[in-house]
């Protein structure tokens, strides 16, 4: 075979090779992704208030969506806050900086919040906002930097941490329920749209609120009884009054069905979704319990809730694919992974169930006496907050102490203490990162804002602090929730093994081609694009 005839032959292989690559077209990203959030959401109480559901809602999801029926936080005892951060980030609290919705603030002695920042008023509440403290990037701010600013971000939530979180840093707005005037409000961090105004004059819930009535949606909700405790129970009714009226409507069935209204009015306002460019909105609904009280005193209402919550998931669905188009959209679906709802002042020794008290402010004391008489008199232990205590490391310090060893021997000293499981130090929890029982515990604690030493309130055993009114039952019972993909092609399926939900940033990198965010290695969810 002759050179030329080797060539051609090459040049033929070659336009081949291109004519199959341009045949093979890779998978169109999203218009749209549309990230719900649904803070206290349960597996087990989304399954068994079932019945109650229509069509369009959670039983469309399980049908045509991919469900992951088992998801759960890589890190211990989240909350809002810290699940949201970790969803938006793809990345724990020891990385992403948010630990809790408030934690001390050493250079005060202060409680602080996640998202208070002193420079950025609030727009319609006096609360100062930034998602400053958030120390990585989310998926919302890679997609931002990804299109070069074209991509719009918006996020709405009843609560200003969860909004701030799942809008990120770069998002275009974020608006959450005001405490003060139940208004939507927002932060001069973003811009302020024309339109929220508008919907503050003439839409919001605040301005019916004294006529606002929560009963039970409909015949059948009154009558189903799920719960075996305390047998049927009347059908409720709650208004809405006084000072703490904006704060119970956002703990109620009915917050839901303010922020779909106010997700629609964006969506009229915002044009989402109409280009070949990613845009993303997230919404944050709310699936707890009535003014967050225990299963036991507001039975009927959580189940109401649910209901409710299944209708606006799919009025939330319908409206979004009526603006963008079915198969243009990818909606995501999850939980935040914890219930206040199991908080219960039952009195357990009436069951001889081993519990008790643990006062945090007073084994601070103990610990600053013991200390004294070790090291000298002094004020070692400054404040504590939560189960944690905080140190002052400059007199420490300035006193000559090795700091290792100070820690050590207050662990050794608080575990002796009655309800106490065991005693972490900063170290032990720095070194551990891959022990197994440590790992969760490690990625919860973060070092600037979280204290030198962590106390494990034995289970069962409530951590009682006076100071900050703190009353929290120590459980460690499995609560599970679940995970959905739902839309575009995905094909439907049930994954039973569990996921953990900082796969979920780098799975929503994947399928619209961008890069995950900067903390997060984690790598993406298989069978989605």
């Amino acid at each position: 075979m002759t050179s030329r005839q080797l060539h051609i032959l090459s040049s033929l292989a070659l336009l081949m090779s291109l004519v199959g690559a341009e045949a093979q077209t890779a998978p169109e990203v999203p218009r749209l992704v549309v990230n719900v959030v649904i803070d206290q959401l349960r597996s087990d109480y989304m399954e068994a208030f079932s019945p109650l559901y229509g069509e369009g809602g959670f039983r469309r999801l399980l049908s045509q969506g991919r469900v992951y029926s088992h998801a759960e936080y890589p890190f211990a005892s989240p909350d809002r806050a810290s699940a949201v951060a970790c969803l938006m980030s793809g990345t724990v609290p020891y990385e992403n900086g948010i630990v809790a919705e408030r934690w001390l603030d050493r250079s005060t002695l202060q409680p602080v919040g996640c998202v208070d920042d002193p420079t950025y008023a609030g727009h319609n509440t006096s609360e100062h906002t930034s998602p400053a403290n958030l120390a990585v990037s989310t998926i919302t701010d890679e997609l931002k930097v990804s299109t070069e600013g074209r991509a719009m971000v918006y996020a709405v939530a009843p609560n200003r941490d969860a909004a701030v979180f799942l809008a990120g840093h770069a998002a275009d707005g974020a608006f959450w329920l005001s405490d003060q005037t139940g208004q939507w409000a927002t932060s001069a961090y973003y811009s302020v749209p024309s339109w929220l105004s508008y919907y503050n004059q003439s839409s919001h819930a605040a301005a019916t609120m004294d006529k606002c009535i929560w009963e039970p949606i409909n015949d059948l909700v009154g009558q189903f009884n799920y719960f075996v405790s305390g047998g049927q129970r009347k059908p409720f009714r709650h208004a809405f009054k006084g000072d703490q009226r904006f704060r119970q409507f956002k703990a109620s069935a009915l917050v839901n069905e303010e922020v779909t209204d106010f997700v629609s009015h964006c969506l009229q306002n915002v044009l989402l979704g109409i280009d070949p460019v990613t845009d993303f909105l997230s919404v944050g609904y709310y699936a707890g319990n009535f003014d967050h009280r225990t299963v036991a005193e507001c039975p009927m209402e959580l189940q109401d809730t649910y209901v409710r919550l299944d209708e606006q998931l799919a009025r939330l669905i319908r409206i979004v694919e009526d603006k963008v188009g079915r198969g243009r959209v990818l909606f995501v679906v999850t939980g935040t992974g914890y219930s206040d709802a199991e908080q219960t002042d039952d009195d357990l020794s009436r069951y001889r169930i081993p519990s008790g008290e643990f006062h945090i402010a007073r084994a601070q004391l103990l610990l600053n006496m013991y200390l004294s008489a070790v090291y000298g008199q002094g004020q070692y232990v400054e404040a504590c907050m939560g189960n944690h205590l905080y140190f002052d490391l400059k007199y420490i310090e300035k006193k000559g102490i090795n700091l290792g060893e100070l820690l050590e021997r207050s662990a050794d000293f608080l575990i002796q203490l009655s309800g106490v499981r065991d005693v972490y130090t900063s170290q032990r929890l720095a070194q551990g990162a891959w022990t197994p029982g440590i790992r969760d515990l490690r990625n919860a604690y973060n070092p600037k804002c979280s204290g030198d030493i962590m106390i494990q309130v034995a289970p069962g055993w409530r951590l009682v602090n006076e100071q900050t009114h703190e009353r929290i039952l120590q459980r460690e019972t499995y609560m599970g929730f679940p995970l959905y993909f739902y839309g575009l092609d995905l094909a439907p399926e049930v994954v039973e093994e569990p996921v953990s939900v900082d796969r979920v940033a780098p799975t929503l990198a994947r399928c619209m081609r961008i890069r995950a965010p900067n903390a997060c290695s984690a790598a993406p969810l298989t069978g989605i694009r």
